[in-house]
């Protein structure tokens, strides 16, 4: 993990935003400059909450500042929307971040050899992996999706987003 500095709790009201693009997320601004904040740019690991709902997630280069998501489901629970003012508590995320397999799946990463292939992959997109595996609706369809994470992470191709 790269070295940031822990500014501690960090509070602020922000209007949620969308872009007018399709298929974009809903995202609040960082008020503050992030390199003077936490002594490094790009993407910084954070806790954050939505009036008072957890989330654990990165602040991300944008344009010439850093956002926020705000998941559809974080909304929906504190029943907000675009163009809704929240509060936002942030603190720097210092733990691991390691996502959680099903069984089937870590079992065939293992029997295939490729689990430390797999956990080398950002923890983003072995997540992505994880929710592509998860959302197969028949058995068939998951053990397709399995195998061809495995055919990837052999071919070196893993970086690629699932699907």
């Amino acid at each position: 993990m790269a070295h940031f500095r822990d500014p501690g709790p960090i509070e602020f009201d922000a209007v949620i935003q969308r872009s007018t693009v399709a298929g974009s997320a809903s995202f609040v601004q960082f008020p503050h400059s992030v390199p003077e904040t936490f002594g490094a740019s790009g993407r910084i690991p954070v806790r954050a909450a939505f009036d008072g709902i957890g989330y654990r997630g990165s602040l991300v280069t944008y344009s010439d500042g850093h956002l926020l998501l705000v998941r559809s489901d974080v909304q929906t629970e504190i029943g907000k929307t675009t163009g809704d003012t929240v509060r936002v508590s942030l603190t720097l995320d210092t733990s691991e971040r390691v996502v959680e397999l099903a069984d089937d799946v870590s079992a065939a990463l293992t029997a295939g050899g490729a689990e430390d292939a797999f956990r080398a992959l950002s923890y983003s997109r072995q997540r992505e992996y994880a929710l592509w595996i998860a959302s197969a609706k028949r058995q068939a369809t998951r053990e397709a999706r399995i195998n061809r994470t495995l055919q990837r992470l052999a071919e070196g191709r893993a970086n690629q987003k699932p699907g």
